[in-house]
């Protein structure tokens, strides 16, 4: 067994303890592996242990690995760092799914490379700053904040927005991101007692190496782990 794979079995009995704390299936929630700054061939062993989501958080770097993954057909790549509108373009060719929306102008974008291409719907999350850091991107974690997208969702049918993600504040102690974790969740409730067309709030997408166990905790449908899986980045 590889040492990726070794790694994945020992996330993945994580993810399974953290959901029974909570009561939850262990089933309910996507392992993503964050596989930005790592080469084709760390993906390639991810894959081959099982796992089929995958985060980048560059386009131009995922652009330049996709040639050699092609082969991985059922792989879903999903663009979690910011997205400039410029890239849209791009962006929509090359991936499932942007999980870090955070402005009408870039979902605008996204729909109309997406209808050019004329394929499936792009699944997209907002991306919220729970802690209100001036050097994270992302909206503001109020309902006011977020509802112009939603309100838009119906005339871009070649996205789909499907839930909300965040990166909290950094604390040494992982229970530090509980509050923040929870934050997001109130707000994807109150989103999702609106009901509105085009939008499911399914998605929690919270929780990374650090703190995946608190954020399964609190309702997370989505980690993103990457040192825990890869180990230490490989480049920048």
């Amino acid at each position: 067994m590889s040492a990726i794979a070794d790694r994945i079995n020992q996330v993945r009995e994580r993810i399974a303890r953290a959901a029974h704390r909570a009561g939850r299936n262990p089933d309910e929630i996507t392992l993503m592996a964050v596989s930005k700054t790592h080469p084709p061939q760390s993906i390639v062993s991810a894959y081959e242990a099982g796992i089929r989501t995958f985060g980048e958080s560059r386009v131009q770097e995922f652009a330049a690995k996709a040639g050699s993954l092609q082969s991985l057909k059922d792989a879903r790549w999903i663009l979690i760092g910011h997205l400039q509108s410029n890239k849209a373009i791009r962006a929509a060719e090359l991936f499932n799914g942007v999980h870090s929306v955070d402005s009408l102008r870039l979902l605008e974008r996204l729909n109309a490379a997406r209808e050019k291409l004329q394929t499936p719907p792009l699944s997209i999350l907002i991306e919220v700053n729970v802690g209100g850091e001036a050097a994270k991107t992302g909206l503001p974690a109020e309902f006011d904040a977020i509802q112009e997208l939603l309100n838009a969702a119906p005339s871009f049918p070649y996205v789909q927005i499907r839930g909300l993600m965040t990166i909290p504040p950094h604390t040494d102690d992982p229970e530090g991101a509980r509050p923040y974790f929870r934050k997001l969740r109130s707000l994807r409730d109150e989103i999702a007692r609106n009901d509105f067309p085009n939008v499911s709030m399914e998605e929690l997408s919270m929780g990374m190496s650090h703190d995946f166990e608190v954020a399964i905790e609190e309702g997370s449908t989505c980690v993103r782990i990457g040192t825990a899986i890869f180990g230490e980045r490989e480049s920048q």
